[in-house]
Parts: C-alpha cells; structure tokens; sequence
C-alpha cells in the first residue's frame, strides 16, 4: 500500500492488485479499473468545473497571500506565547490551535485547486 504525504495528514492508497490472476484477468481487471478511473475523472471534470467556472490566476494569488497570511499569525501567535517566560494558558493554547487550523485547511485548499487544474477537472483563464 503506498501513501500519499500532504501538509497535514497522509492519505493512504489502498488499491488491490491481485497477483494470483492469470495474466488474461489481469489485463481485464485492469480495464474494467481504468474504465473506474475515467468515469471518476469525468465526474470530477463535470462537477467540478460547474461549481468553479472562471478560474484566473487571480484567485491563485488571493488564495495564496490569504494562506501564507494565516501561516505568519500562526507563528506569529507562538512567538508571542513564547517571549512571556510562563507557561501557556488554555485559551492561549486554543487560540494557538486555531491560528494553526486555519493555516493547514488554506494550504489544503490551494493545494486541492492546484490539484485539480494539473488533473484537468478545471481550467485556468490565461491573462
């Protein structure tokens, strides 16, 4: 099984490859999964590219100066907790927390859109 490591969590691919199978079965399991994957592109593209019509590299750039504004509180926020000398509250902790959050699901985001345009489920207008 391989995984797949992305900012925050791994995602495991659990894909069954049966190596019993005389090569004949192979070959048509391994078209009948094919046609599985293309019917999941497909769905991808149609679903996808309804909910985010007009993609410009504009987006990009908000989605990205958005992200790395929360990673710089995060930090900025741990900084901060750790100039006092003392140990940190639960609220400080709390606040802390969600500052990283808010970091991590930004990064996924723009992670999952760059994802989507190398795989082809939206375009990007060109400027």
């Amino acid at each position: 099984m391989s995984t797949i490591q992305t900012n925050t969590y791994r995602r495991s691919r659990d894909h069954f490859e049966p190596q019993d199978l005389d090569p004949q079965e192979q070959r048509r399991l391994r078209g009948l999964l094919e046609q599985i994957d293309y019917s999941a592109f497909g769905a991808n593209r149609e679903v996808l590219g309804q909910m985010l019509p007009g993609l410009e590299p504009q987006h990009f750039q908000r989605l990205a100066i958005l992200t790395a504004t929360a990673r710089g509180k995060w930090v900025a926020e741990a900084l901060r907790l750790s100039e006092s000398g003392s140990p940190s509250t639960p609220d400080q902790i709390a606040r802390l927390t969600a500052s990283r959050a808010a970091y991590e699901e930004l990064a996924e985001a723009y992670e999952g859109l760059r994802r989507m345009i190398e795989r082809g489920y939206v375009t990007l207008k060109s400027t």
